[in-house]
């Protein structure tokens, strides 16, 4: 690697922030109380900075927020200082080999070069990565409410701040879930997006019942509906319905996209998270294998920092299977350290012409 580029990353920095949430609420199996983030912030010898996130899942990945501080902490100065970054597909290769159990932290330091990248460019990230979309509608999410009532109030509240599309969180009850989505579209008519999220809490009797009585309401997706552990239980279910169905928390990695890819497809739809993957190098591998295979894409998000739904919005307008966006998880939070990062209207997103990400650090280093 040239030591004469002005892109040698010269400080490297890592820490956390609890960025708190405004509202907590339920999915099938836990209650969401607190957002606790990891944080890169990358400076090269030219003064361009880059800035990362990563919101580690202990329940979908196995990563705890000890475990990508610690990976953060002992091994990031050493794979970084004093490296090029128009490298950035050997760093980001780099990352995988030696932070393979850890991907909110891997993501973490994948976003902030990317960052850096795209500015040296003198681009929006969108542009380096090759831009196909220039705006997408995102859904908002409704927990899972003791309440029908609660529920309505909540989609009722989204709908009048310009929303169009609604996510029902269900999978504890399939015939309360019936119940309340049938209530849903009658609170918010026709015009109305629905997709629903199951969080791996269907059979799939329990799915096939669901799709049945629900077929005349226009639901766009399926989220996860069976465990993680057993994607061949899809199979037991009808073309029709796994078509409408994406995989969330069973589809992880590009080695996990690569096998749901061969047919017969258990999945129609892949819900690409960057936390999962670690990051928009990962992410973009795995929007190949999805096109290829004739699969569509959703993006999909942890509650994180605006830094990690404007990374995953800038990889999600560059791809062409990309048809679904669910990019809410910063709209919730108490705080963040960044402003702007991504444009929101009516529920349509988009990104500024801004160079790189786009997001302003509320405080300089």
């Amino acid at each position: 690697m040239s030591r004469k580029s002005n892109l040698i990353i010269t400080k490297v920095k890592t820490w956390s922030e609890n960025l708190e949430l405004s509202k907590p609420y339920d999915i099938a199996y836990r209650t969401i109380e607190t957002v606790e983030n990891v944080f890169v912030y990358l400076e090269s010898k030219n003064k361009l900075w880059g800035i990362g996130a990563g919101s580690p899942a202990k329940f979908v990945t196995g990563e705890s927020i000890e475990d990508a501080k610690s990976a953060l902490e002992e091994k990031l100065g050493k794979m970084l200082l004093g490296k090029d970054v128009r490298y950035i597909h050997q760093l980001c290769r780099l990352l995988e080999k030696e932070m393979p159990t850890t991907p909110a932290a891997r993501k973490a330091a994948d976003i902030a070069l990317h960052d850096i990248m795209a500015k040296y460019l003198e681009l929006p990230l969108v542009d380096m990565l090759g831009r196909v979309y220039n705006s997408l509608p995102t859904s908002i999410t409704i927990g899972i409410k003791p309440m029908v009532e609660e529920t309505l109030r909540e989609a009722d509240e989204y709908v009048k701040r310009g929303f169009k599309i609604i996510k029902l969180k269900i999978g504890k009850s399939v015939e309360q879930d019936i119940e309340t989505t049938h209530k849903l579209r009658e609170k918010v008519g026709k015009k109305i997006g629905i997709r629903v999220d199951v969080n791996q809490g269907y059979k799939a009797e329990e799915l096939i019942s669901y799709f049945r009585q629900t077929k005349d309401l226009n639901i766009e997706l399926i989220e996860q509906p069976v465990s993680k552990e057993n994607p061949e239980e899809m199979l037991r279910v009808p073309l029709e319905i796994r078509m409408r169905c994406a995989a969330d928390e069973g589809m992880q990695t590009p080695a996990d996209a690569f096998s749901l890819a061969i047919p017969p497809h258990p999945f129609g739809i892949f819900n690409i998270k960057l936390t999962k993957c670690g990051g928009i190098h990962s992410a973009l591998n795995i929007a190949d294998i999805a096109r290829y295979a004739g699969i569509e894409l959703m993006w999909g998000c942890m509650d994180e920092s605006i830094v990690s739904i404007s990374a995953a919005l800038h990889a999600a307008l560059a791809c062409p299977a990309t048809k679904y966006i669910d990019l809410d998880g910063s709209f919730d939070l108490a705080r963040d350290i960044v402003a702007g990062g991504f444009i929101l209207k009516d529920g349509l997103m988009s990104v500024s012409d801004q160079f790189g990400l786009g997001v302003q650090l509320k405080k300089l280093f």
